[in-house]
């Protein structure tokens, strides 16, 4: 079954701005709350629905891929182009995830105020952020990385509840389980009704009467992890990407952070890059830049010879169109720009100061620059137009 485009879940164009994508997912969530359908599974359905659309679109950077790839790009690891779950959305969440994440839409609708659902508080774990290096050649094609991580995974011992066998629990007996009190207070202006979470149970509305030993009760324990990381071609150094659930995970079944991955550039032996464009800097000697030659620059995928025209001058810039890098946001693939410079022979001998003293009363060695002979500027602004 094809997925719907989630600009027609919320019912808005692909120009809404952040505040009314915001303003048409709480309407959608509103209208097919399972506290306002209760039984109704079709109504939870689009529930969920509306909130996988609302978690890419709320995203500047996931939104950005949808519009350009459509849900295409929303496949493969969630946080480079998805939700959550395995198909890009909320197929691998629970209600009380969706609730968790984006809580303060509701307001005071619905167990108000931001826990889950209820008002009962669904702990989160917190992000990670490694730094993952990248060579020249793994930017230009994208890469899967494995990288290992210690982070809180759940306790096998006892699933992640916390309780010694999985079932010493009580209800707590402030809330009632609800994970809120509610106060009334008078004041000139009549009774004032406040919500807040529950002081005895922190807004779990259960206590553990006996702890799982192996997590101390925290239902999370400290382990290594290797997690795979598809990255996409044409990131930069610095660039953030976030991959869904992969962070620590939260205590006592509660839902994992993210993982931050940071991108750090390993500078290339030859080549020095500058966006989607790469630089190369080559040096050819006198005779060979007056009789012309033929060499060899380096690329990212192996060598490309250009050819030097006889009279070649210092400066002079060759471009191999497509033989840079890709745009991460394109279709687009930047340059290789070769400067050519020409060495000036250092340290002469009698017999070479004789030649060019010679070589320098001849009337082609005396310099004649011409209208088409561009300064260093006019030089860079042409490839950059």
């Amino acid at each position: 079954m094809s997925k719907r485009d989630f600009y027609e879940i919320l019912e808005i164009t692909k120009s809404a701005s952040a505040d009314e994508i915001k303003k048409a997912y709480r309407k959608m969530a509103i209208k097919f709350h399972p506290d306002k359908n209760p039984g109704d599974k079709a109504a939870e359905e689009k529930f969920k629905e509306a909130a996988e659309a609302y978690e890419i679109l709320s995203s500047p950077e996931k939104k950005q891929r949808y519009d350009q790839y459509g849900h295409a790009g929303m496949n493969g690891n969630a946080g480079f182009g998805g939700g959550r779950g395995g198909q890009g959305g909320f197929g691998g969440m629970n209600m009380d995830d969706i609730f968790s994440q984006f809580g303060d839409i509701f307001g005071g609708h619905f167990g108000g105020g931001g826990g889950g659902r209820g008002g009962r508080r669904v702990n989160r774990g917190s992000n990670l952020r490694v730094k993952v290096k990248m060579s020249l050649e793994e930017i230009a094609n994208g890469v899967e990385k494995k990288i290992k991580v210690n982070k809180y995974v759940s306790c096998k011992t006892c699933s992640g509840s916390g309780a010694k066998n999985g079932s010493s629990f009580n209800t707590c007996s402030t809330c009632k389980g609800s994970g809120q009190v509610t106060r009334v207070t008078n004041t000139i202006l009549g009774a004032m009704q406040t919500t807040s979470t529950c002081p005895t149970c922190g807004g779990e509305g259960q206590s553990i009467t006996e702890k799982c030993v192996p997590c101390h009760g925290d239902g999370i324990i400290h382990a290594e992890e290797v997690i795979s990381i598809n990255i996409p071609a044409g990131v930069a150094e610095g660039m953030q990407l976030s991959v869904s659930g992969k962070g620590n995970m939260g205590a006592r079944g509660g839902v994992s952070g993210d993982l931050i991955v940071v991108v750090e550039e390993i500078e290339h032996e030859h080549l020095k890059r500058d966006g989607m464009h790469l630089f190369y800097d080559h040096y050819v000697s006198f005779s060979d830049a007056a009789l012309g030659t033929q060499i060899e620059v380096p690329t990212i995928d192996g060598k490309a010879k250009v050819k030097i025209d006889a009279g070649t001058q210092s400066g002079k810039i060759l471009r191999l169109k497509g033989k840079g890098l890709p745009d991460i946001n394109t279709y687009g693939r930047g340059d290789i720009l070769v400067n050519i410079n020409v060495w000036t022979p250092q340290n002469l001998t009698k017999d070479e100061k004789k030649i060019l003293e010679e070589l320098n009363e001849a009337e082609n060695f005396k310099p004649k620059p011409g209208k088409k002979d561009k300064g260093f500027f006019e030089r860079m602004k042409q490839y950059f137009e």
